[in-house]
């Protein structure tokens, strides 16, 4: 029978341990401080990111990978053995590179099976569907199998993120629909989410982060109360906080699984600094 392969890019923030114990293939993006160009997790870490980035007057750039990288990465795969592909991205609506990776589906069509697949979120609001998906991969689960749980967990996924200030969205252009937001921001936090097209849009706002924190777990008790649930909590720049909040949800949810990741360094130039990201989605 032919294995399931889950394929993703490196904006899942998924841990390196994580990728390895459930052999995710992860494509990179690239970040680009001026004529320097970084794979995302590849030849730069998010430490080291985070660093450069309160060193340097310009703001970072980055780019998708290109249709003929995605080929290379099926093909590659399609040589170990008989494989079906899953290939799950970053939001359109953010990046082109669900288009190269459907661009590449194309050129490969004839000779290996992938699915393409928009999760319409970022950071490790993708990587917790990933990680859902790779293992069911791992124990052995059909194509099927395997896309019947996507299918749940895209629809179950919820994220919110706090960022500490919407400057990088805005110069990177992915604020979406939260430009309304601009001029009315004294002392005001607000809760950035992702919409159903996968786009950055204000779900609420209030002052101050610790408000802020407390009005994102009044959203999570009121859409899975006292069920099962995975937590992944992403940061850029901020693991004290992200450790912090942890806890705090571990005392008030029934979590299965939890994980704390850093945001890399493509997601990193868009949002800046200090971002919280925290996604939940219900566990089997």
């Amino acid at each position: 029978m032919a294995k399931v392969k889950i394929i993703t890019d490196s904006t899942a923030d998924i841990p390196k341990l994580i990728v390895e114990e459930l052999n995710i293939t992860v494509v990179p993006l690239k970040v680009l401080f001026g004529e320097e160009t970084f794979e995302d997790g590849v030849d730069i870490t998010a430490n080291e990111f985070y660093e450069k980035l309160a060193t340097n007057e310009n703001m970072p750039t980055t780019s998708q990978p290109t249709p003929y990288q995605f080929e290379e990465v099926y093909q590659e795969v399609a040589r170990e053995e008989e494989t079906h592909i899953i290939s799950i991205h970053l939001s359109a609506k953010l990046s082109g590179t669900i288009q190269s990776a459907n661009i590449a589906r194309d050129m490969v069509k004839d000779q290996i099976d992938v699915t393409v697949v928009d999760s319409k979120r970022a950071s490790y609001a993708i990587g917790i569907i990933v990680v859902e998906v790779a293992k069911l991969a791992k124990a052995g689960a059909t194509k099927a199998q395997c896309l019947a749980r996507l299918d749940e967990l895209l629809s179950t996924t919820t994220v919110y993120f706090i960022v500490d200030t919407l400057e990088f969205l805005q110069k990177n252009g992915r604020i979406g629909k939260a430009s309304a937001l601009f001029g009315s921001l004294l002392k005001i936090k607000p809760i950035l989410s992702l919409n159903n097209e996968g786009e950055v849009f204000p779900f609420d706002k209030v002052r101050g982060q610790k408000k802020a924190i407390a009005k994102i777990y009044e959203y999570f008790e009121k859409d899975f109360g006292s069920q099962s649930i995975h937590v992944g909590i992403s940061h850029a720049s901020a693991k004290e906080n992200a450790v912090n909040i942890m806890s705090e949800m571990k005392s008030n949810f029934n979590i299965s699984s939890d994980v704390i990741t850093d945001i890399g360094p493509v997601i990193g130039a868009h949002v800046g600094p200090g971002t919280i990201a925290i996604s939940v989605t219900l566990a089997k």
